[in-house]
């Protein structure tokens, strides 16, 4: 009998013919085996097969427990790492008091743009970190399925009759498949720190509610680059970020539609388990490093699903309908009032519809990409609705998510519901009840008349 799994004679080995043959090789030898080894230097079992025992043992040391498929314990690690390559103070008392002033400046101003009563119930300065920490919550909604995806591709890519002798192998595989998602999502949440401005900057909710946080060090960079002065960069985003929070306060389903789309989109996710043999032959687990150099440039070889596809449109749709009421709104709110306005509007279109480098570092590691193409068409739309309509007709589409604009109407956001009627699904009488209990704002039970805080 040959002592490497992949020589194994066909009747002995179940894994003959499939990606697993040359994973199962690859840690073997990764694992302290090699030829005439075996797995962990014991040997092999029966029928092939690899000491599952010794292979046991020394994935105890390497993996560390965790529940769900990906180890958050190892994500934030990595991000927090990889965050520190970079000097990242901790903001100063006068830094925290100039975000919570410009928000509450900005609130007063959003006022006369919305009827949407203010979202925001306290303000904060986060450092790189802290960004990190705050929003792993919502990280772990956008990516677990995304890793459930990667772990069931590994069984579902064996032969039936192979999964029930390869149960263990499939098991640790699991967790190892986890750790790679988990090492490599900490490094797009790692990049994304160091370019993003606040809690809500790339469209999603990815903060507490409620919470308006700018990033000061990441804020000042960013004025750095602009002919405009600091403050007025500070204030037009808090504007920004007290507008996202305004308009995830008021609109209670649009937080589960953003990342639900996110979601659908992981568990649509089709992946190549072949293109997963070099990355697993390359893992020395006796070298922390190993894990991060196999992991550059991506893990794996993705193919969008038509499930998938329909997922990214939503996501991208709504992504740019958010990011265009936004960019309205302030709009409106600094027409006025800053002259510097125009500048930082172009600048802040700009970075959304491109993506810096840390998005599309992000992007190529976690295969999603969360830019709003179509923010330009998006802002139009919502300006022109309020031009014909007034800002009750403009506000009302977020009623429910059967009136959002689809990507025909961004391309004729001049002509969007021209003929002002409810949509087939709603009667008049619900269309008009359901725009007076948006418009009225949120439960009285739950005032958010609470003063701006640090």
């Amino acid at each position: 009998m040959s002592d490497n799994l992949g020589d194994a004679p066909d009747e002995q080995n179940p894994f003959k013919g499939t990606p697993f043959e040359q994973i199962f090789g690859a840690l073997g030898s990764a694992l302290g085996g090699g030829p005439g080894g075996g797995f962990g230097g014991t040997g092999q079992g029966a029928a092939g097969m690899p000491d599952l025992g010794g292979l046991m043992s020394q994935m105890q040391a390497f993996m560390q427990p965790h529940d769900g498929p990906v180890n958050w314990a190892v994500v934030t690690d990595v991000a927090r790492k990889a965050a520190a390559q970079a000097p990242d103070p901790t903001p100063t008392q006068a830094q925290r008091d100039a975000i919570a002033d410009a928000v509450r400046l900005a609130d007063h101003w959003l006022d006369a743009t919305t009827d949407f009563p203010s979202g925001v119930t306290t303000t904060a300065a986060w450092s790189r970190a802290e960004w990190i920490v705050e929003t792993t919550d919502v990280w772990k909604r956008l990516v677990e399925p995304l890793a459930g995806s990667a772990v069931s591709a590994l069984s579902n890519a064996l032969p039936e009759d192979a999964r029930a002798m390869a149960g263990p192998l499939i098991g640790m595989l699991g967790k190892i498949t986890g750790a790679m998602v988990a090492t490599q999502v900490g490094q797009g949440v790692g990049a994304l720190s160091g370019e993003v401005l606040g809690a809500s900057d790339i469209g999603l909710p990815l903060g507490p509610d409620g919470k308006a946080a700018l990033l000061p060090g990441n804020v000042d960079a960013f004025a750095g680059e602009l002919d405009v002065s600091a403050d007025d960069v500070l204030l037009y985003l808090a504007l920004r970020e007290a507008a996202h929070q305004r308009l995830f306060a008021n609109v209670p389903w649009l937080r589960k539609h953003l990342i639900g789309a996110v979601a659908d989109y992981g568990r649509g996710m089709e992946i190549n388990v072949s293109g997963m043999e070099d990355k697993l032959r390359e893992i020395d687990p006796m070298n922390p490093m190993a894990m991060q150099s196999a992991l550059e440039g991506g893990l794996f070889d993705l193919a969008k699903s038509p499930a998938q596809q329909a997922a990214l449109e939503r996501l991208e749709i709504t992504l740019a309908l958010v990011e265009g009421w936004v960019d309205e709104i302030v709009g409106q709110a600094t027409q006025e009032r800053m002259p510097t306005a125009s500048k930082l509007q172009e600048s802040v279109r700009r970075r959304r519809a491109a993506g810096g480098p840390a998005e599309q570092t992000f992007a190529s590691l976690v295969g999603l990409e969360l830019r709003p193409r179509r923010l330009r068409d998006a802002s139009t739309l919502w300006g022109s609705l309020r031009s014909r309509q007034g800002t009750e007709g403009r506000d009302g589409v977020w009623m429910h998510p059967d009136l959002l604009p689809t990507a025909a109407d961004l391309d004729d956001p001049l002509g969007f519901r021209e003929d002002a009627t409810a949509p087939r699904s709603l009667s008049e009488e619900d269309f008009d009840a359901g725009l007076r209990e948006l418009l009225d704002g949120p439960d009285p039970d739950q005032s958010r008349d609470q003063p701006t805080q640090e």
